[in-house]
C-alpha cells in the first residue's frame, strides 16, 4: 500500500508546485539602462511579497520607446528623459493619465580607476584632445540616447562640442559608454552619477553644472489602456517610500 501511496503523493506535490509556478503573474517592464541595478533589486523585492514574476528589458530609452510603439508587450515604461515618453504619448501607446515623473539624476565625467587624472575643471579652455591622448570619450550616442543628448547639451553650453564631437566613442546606451571606460577602451566618459556610483572600475572626475543641460528626469507610465493587476501594483510600489529609499541608495533624486 505504501509503495502505491508514495508515487501518488509525489505526483500530487509535483502538480501543486507546477500550479504555483504557473499561477505567478508575469509583469513586463521596459526601463532605461541606467535603472538596471535599482530596478532589479526592486523587482526582486516586489516579487517576494506578491505572486508575481517581474521581467525587465533594459536598453536606451529611444530603443525601448520605438519597440513599444511597434507593439512590444511592455506593461510599464520608465524613460531617462521626457522626450521618449512624449513620443509614446503622441502615438497613444501609453496611459497618459498614469504618467508621473519619478526620479532625477546628474551628469558626470568619469575615467578608469587607473587613470592619472583625479579631478578636472571643465570649461571652454579645457584641452579635451590632450586629456584624451590617443583615446576617445565614451558617451551614449547623442542622436538617440538620452544621456548622450544631455552630454551634447552640456558640451555645447560649455563651448566644447566642436572640439569633442570628432573624439566621441558613441555607445548604444549609457551603460555601454560606462563599459567602455571600465574596460579602459576610453580614457574618459560622460554618464549619469548613478552609473559611476555602481561601477567598480571607474572614478568620477567632475560634475556637469545642472544649468548646462536640461533637467535629467525619469518619467514612468503604464503602457496601453488596459492594465494587469500585477502591472498596476508594481507601478504603485515604485512610488512608495520603500521604493524611494532603494532609488536614493543608488544615487537617484526622488520626487
Amino acid at each position: 500500500m505504501k509503495s502505491l501511496f508514495r508515487p501518488a503523493l509525489s505526483l500530487a506535490l509535483g502538480l501543486l508546485l507546477a500550479f504555483n509556478v504557473s499561477a505567478k503573474e508575469k509583469v513586463t517592464v521596459f526601463a532605461a539602462a541606467s535603472l538596471t541595478n535599482a530596478m532589479n533589486e526592486l523587482g526582486a523585492e516586489y516579487d517576494r511579497k506578491h505572486d508575481t514574476e517581474t521581467v525587465f528589458s533594459f536598453a536606451s530609452s529611444s530603443t525601448l520607446a520605438r519597440q513599444i510603439a511597434q507593439g512590444a508587450p511592455a506593461e510599464l515604461f520608465l524613460s531617462a528623459n521626457q522626450k521618449w515618453m512624449d513620443y509614446l504619448d503622441e502615438n497613444k501607446a501609453i496611459d497618459a493619465g498614469s504618467r508621473v515623473t519619478l526620479l532625477r539624476n546628474t551628469l558626470v565625467l568619469i575615467a578608469p580607476k587607473s587613470s592619472a587624472l583625479n579631478q578636472v575643471e571643465i570649461s571652454a579652455s579645457w584641452d579635451l584632445k590632450q586629456a584624451l591622448g590617443n583615446s576617445r570619450m565614451a558617451v551614449g550616442d547623442p542622436d538617440h540616447v538620452p544621456a548622450g543628448r544631455y552630454a551634447k547639451q552640456a558640451l555645447e553650453n560649455l563651448a566644447l562640442w566642436q572640439q569633442a564631437e570628432p573624439l566621441l566613442a558613441r555607445a548604444n546606451s549609457v551603460r555601454g559608454a560606462l563599459a567602455l571606460v571600465e574596460r579602459g577602451e576610453s580614457s574618459l566618459g560622460i554618464v549619469y552619477s548613478t552609473d559611476a556610483k555602481v561601477a567598480k572600475g571607474v572614478k568620477q572626475l567632475a560634475v556637469f553644472p545642472q544649468e548646462t543641460h536640461k533637467p535629467i528626469s525619469y518619467p514612468m507610465a503604464l503602457v496601453g489602456k488596459e492594465h494587469s493587476k500585477g502591472a498596476e501594483g508594481f507601478y504603485q510600489f515604485l512610488q512608495s517610500d520603500a521604493a524611494k529609499a532603494v532609488f536614493a541608495k543608488y544615487g537617484f533624486g526622488v520626487n
